[in-house]
């Protein structure tokens, strides 16, 4: 019996009693292209305005079978595509830190679809036997929290508009110095808010004759 080959990675499957005297070659080859799936980085070359064929041969050393995919330095000034095999499931990083006009470039399986790189940065992808899936931050789960964000990385262009509310502001954290000068008006103001302890200069009407207060301050004595 003949051997037959993996779906996905196309390792030797070696039927019992074959390739007496070669089966520890055939064997080695089978843990060297293991590594290149799990650990491989090719470098690829793309035309643009053309299409690159990213193959997966038979107990061989192939493109498609490599972890990483990394783009050499190119500009696309025209639709590119890339295509890895119909019918192989696997896990890629397609690394575009060197292309310009990156939205030119579809990666994709030969016969389904893909993704197109939306920048110059590094892309995560399965192939799941018919399409190519980008994985991206929008499709994963799990939370952000305070230590995944670093000091200071939250920037003014960060903060949409209307999205600190009150709730959000912790006592005493609006103080004089947050204030911009001639900011508070009228509006700003509850009516009877402002007493005469918050007047810099007391107006005082009474019937006792004046007595304590400060310069400028204004009293009327009526009888």
């Amino acid at each position: 019996m003949a051997s037959t080959y993996s779906s996905d990675l196309k390792l030797e499957l070696m039927a019992t009693g074959e390739n007496a005297g070669t089966w520890g070659t055939k064997t080695n080859t089978n843990l060297e292209l293991v590594q290149q799936a799990i650990a491989g980085v090719q470098s690829i070359s793309l035309s643009s305005g053309s299409t690159t064929t990213l193959v997966m041969s038979n107990a061989s050393i192939s493109t498609a079978r490599n972890m990483v995919i990394k783009f050499a330095t190119i500009t696309l000034s025209g639709a590119t595509t890339v295509t890895i095999p119909d019918s192989i499931e696997k896990f890629y990083i397609f690394d575009c830190t060197l292309i310009t006009n990156p939205t030119n470039l579809t990666i994709k399986t030969v016969s389904g679809t893909g993704f197109s790189p939306n920048d110059s940065k590094i892309f995560a992808a399965y192939a799941d036997g018919t399409n190519l899936n980008e994985i991206s931050l929008d499709t994963l789960g799990g939370n952000i929290g305070t230590t995944q964000i670093a000091d200071d990385a939250v920037t003014n262009a960060k903060v949409a508009d209307d999205a600190i509310q009150t709730a959000q502001l912790a006592d005493n954290a609006v103080q004089t110095v947050n204030i911009s000068n001639a900011n508070i008006s009228t509006a700003k103001i509850a009516d009877n808010a402002v007493t005469a302890d918050k007047l810099q200069r007391k107006f005082t009407i009474s019937t006792s004759s004046p007595s304590g207060g400060s310069d400028g301050d204004i009293w009327f004595k009526y009888s």
